[in-house]
């Protein structure tokens, strides 16, 4: 890989994703297009600041696009691009290996920290 930011494609990925949030976001957009306040309710304890800002970030790299629809109350509806759609497949891998793996990690920081 030849860009200066990052050693290899691994740091891209992991760069566009890397929050608690991110992911999930991406999940669950992965069903269907939703409204702000979808989102949030499917997120559970997220806050909207939170939310709003990692939707900013992820419209800013082009995994999420932002539809904005004329009146009143002002309607807003977010949706996976094609780049979207392409890293939460991606990440599908790393959901199987965490489905797999999550007792196994909890078990071995337990016992670290013992």
């Amino acid at each position: 890989m030849d860009h200066p930011l990052y050693l290899c494609g691994v740091n891209v990925a992991i760069d566009a994703v890397g929050s608690k949030w991110k992911p999930t976001l991406l999940w669950v957009l992965s069903s269907r297009t939703h409204r702000f306040a979808e989102l949030r309710r499917a997120c559970g304890s997220i806050s909207e600041k939170v939310l709003a800002d990692q939707l900013r970030e992820l419209e800013r790299d082009g995994l999420v696009e932002r539809t904005q629809f004329e009146g009143f109350p002002l309607r807003v509806e977010y949706s996976l691009t094609e780049r979207g759609v392409s890293l939460n497949a991606a990440l599908d891998a790393v959901a199987i290996w965490g489905e797999q793996h999550v007792d196994q990690l909890m078990d071995a920081r337990s016992a670290a920290s013992v």
